[in-house]
């Protein structure tokens, strides 16, 4: 299989004499010179971001782009000098900022003090992972309100205020409730909204993004990809932005600077970039971007991520099975839900009354048949990872039936669920968040075959380290700890456990949305593999619709815990009948900057799945618009 990482370091060479010089600002508001950044390990000191150098223009966004572990995130971090409190150090280089054109600022030799009064006022920084950014017993009230008190003069009133205005600003439904609530308390994506609304809080001259839309399903991640421009117009305000979307990367960004291996590869004009790519590198990582409507008129899931056919041939691995050009074969499904119903409760009051319920899934059905992939789609928030969650009985129903293999487990203990479970697996959503920070790698994906009793002694560590080396991780990360990798890499680590007892289904909860766009084509290529070997049947719990596209054979869009559409994938990309579904598609990035779409910001009040006690609606029922496809009217 052609990867990113099997390009001959000869090729690269060839190619660095040919890189655009990077585009200078009279007065650049961050100018990085010669940065180089290293961390102490037990294997000695690693560099991971070596002689790195770059500018960025006021009012301008610098997209920064290349794979999981290729230094994006330690460079963003080392410019609000938050990698001191990593083990990391400034090994040599200089980090200068210049906030709307004011006295030069040396970030590597200012002491603590001068640097607590840049971040978050002159800086600031949305991380990746929301869930361990942000404090478990604080609401996001007192989180997004402990920034604007630090930096600005105001009053308790003001405070909630502006953080009411925050929360508005990035589209969270009723905002006074959510100022309340803590972060367990709100989906993935939302966590990511309370991130942006806290870096947004005191409208800093430098935004430093990393990954801020990555938990974010595609029409809310285009309204903060518009809310982002729109501030940077009207503020001035620069934008560094670290992703591994090349479709939002021709969205917004102005230039790009290409990184691999911990050093800059390629830099220039964005345009530039996408059309006449200078690096082998950049090349091959364009070639890895799928593609919305790629698949139009195809059957069957195709992999992807290869740069030419010659390369598939070249690089297929032996025994590899063609993919097959055929829906898989459906006879007796093995997964059943009918009428599933989950609904939580909001208390209030020193009693603990209940007031009103979520109704995070409200009677949700669908069949999945042996060897197909059914893709779950719909906005944060809509019920896809609770429907997920409930079918291993992670979360409870309140009503429904969950038939598996013809066994209908709605009323099993958790006992009775653990065969169950060898059979239907899970790869969550936040990878460090299910990953035991005290266990090695090779504790953790071989801590389902202890468990279930599948295997012992040798032959465990033998598909240990077969597992690790299918998902593109050397045997050399067997002794390490989740906290040693990159975000993409442990999400990598999730899905080699997953497949640790060869389950007949595996539920996916947006599996691949933290890996770049390489190792995405090379997970994905690889789960496809395993489905053709294995007759693996994936529900795909997503946001990204080209991703989904490209792996599924159906498509199930929920809205508001409810499937409003559900059909061939072929038939919802092309004719989608929903109105939620059309917006969904048309939300999509486009990966070609001279398609570049002038978005604006919807003024549609976002509906809410918070319902009084005793409420009950009358749902409408499934019409069929054409052979297997159905949609709510």
């Amino acid at each position: 299989m052609a990867t990113l990482s099997t390009i001959p370091e000869s090729d690269l060479r060839e190619t660095e004499e040919m890189l655009p010089a990077a585009a200078t600002a009279v007065v650049p508001v961050l100018s990085v010179r010669n940065l180089t950044v290293s961390f102490t390990s037990v294997d000695g000191t690693v560099r991971v971001v070596e002689d790195v150098s770059f500018e960025v223009a006021p009012g301008e966004m610098l997209a920064v782009v290349g794979e999981s572990g290729s230094g994006k995130s330690v460079t963003a971090k080392s410019i609000m000098r938050l990698i001191d409190y990593m083990g990391g150090r400034i090994e040599s280089g200089e980090i200068t900022l210049r906030p709307n054109g004011e006295e030069a600022i040396n970030i590597t030799t200012s002491p603590e003090p001068v640097l607590r009064r840049i971040r978050g006022k002159v800086v600031s920084l949305i991380f990746q992972e929301p869930m361990t950014s942000l404090n478990p017993v604080l609401t996001i009230g007192e989180q997004i309100g402990e920034s604007i008190r630090l930096h600005e003069k105001c009053s308790s009133r003001e405070v909630v205020a502006r953080s009411l205005e925050a929360l508005r600003q990035v589209r969270i439904p009723e905002a006074e409730k959510r100022l309340k609530q803590y972060p367990h308390e709100l989906s993935g994506g939302m966590r990511q909204r309370v991130m942006i609304a806290i870096a947004l809080a005191c409208k800093p001259s430098l935004l430093i993004a990393d990954e801020p839309t990555t938990a974010l399903d595609v029409t809310i991640q285009a309204e903060i990809l518009t809310l982002i421009k729109i501030l940077q117009r009207e503020t001035g305000m620069s934008v560094l932005f670290i992703t591994h979307d090349m479709g939002v990367v021709a969205e917004i960004a102005d230039r790009v600077m290409v990184m691999r291996h911990g050093r800059k590869v390629e830099e220039g004009p964005v345009e530039t970039i996408f059309t006449t790519p200078c690096h082998a590198y950049t090349r091959a990582l364009l070639s890895a971007v799928p593609k919305l409507g790629s698949m139009r008129g195809k059957a069957s899931p195709e992999p992807f991520g290869l740069a030419t056919a010659a390369d598939a041939v070249r690089h297929a691995s032996p025994g590899q099975k063609p993919i097959r050009e055929r829906l898989p074969a459906h006879g007796s499904p093995v997964l059943e839900v009918d009428g599933l119903t989950v609904r939580f409760p909001i208390y209030k009051g020193f009693f603990k009354k209940v007031v009103a319920n979520v109704h995070a899934v409200e009677n949700v059905s669908f069949k999945l048949y042996p060897g197909e992939t059914l893709a779950l789609v719909g906005e944060s928030g809509s019920g896809k990872s609770t429907t997920g969650r409930a079918i291993l009985k992670l979360t409870e129903a309140d009503a429904g039936d969950i038939i598996i293999n013809g066994t209908n487990i709605t009323g099993y203990s958790q006992n009775l669920m653990r065969p169950v479970r060898s059979n239907v697996q899970m790869v969550f959503q936040d990878p460090f968040a299910s990953l035991n920070p005290r266990m090695t790698v090779a504790q953790l994906i071989a801590e389902p075959l202890h468990i279930q009793g599948k295997l012992d002694g040798a032959a465990i560590a033998a598909r240990v380290a077969h597992l690790l080396e299918r998902v593109e991780l050397p045997l050399s990360s067997l002794k390490r700890y989740a906290f040693e990798f990159s975000g993409g890499q442990r999400q990598r680590i999730c899905i080699a456990r997953a497949l640790a007892l060869n389950p007949a289904i595996i539920i996916a909860d947006e599996a691949v949305s933290a890996l770049d766009v390489s190792i995405r084509a090379q997970v994905l290529n690889l789960m496809m593999e395993l489905q053709k070997e294995l007759g693996l049947s994936y529900l795909f719990i997503s946001h990204d619709m080209a991703v989904v596209e490209r792996v599924s054979h159906r498509v199930a869009v929920m809205f508001l815990g409810e499937i409003v559409e559900i059909g061939p994938r072929d038939a919802i990309i092309s004719n989608p009948v929903h109105p939620y579904t059309r917006r969904l598609i048309a939300s999509v990035p486009i990966a070609d900057p001279r398609q570049r779409r002038d978005r604006q910001l919807s003024t549609t009040e976002v509906m809410s799945a918070v319902r009084p006690v005793g409420f009950r609606r009358e749902q409408a029922e499934m019409l069929q618009v054409a052979d297997g496809h159905f949609v709510r009217q």
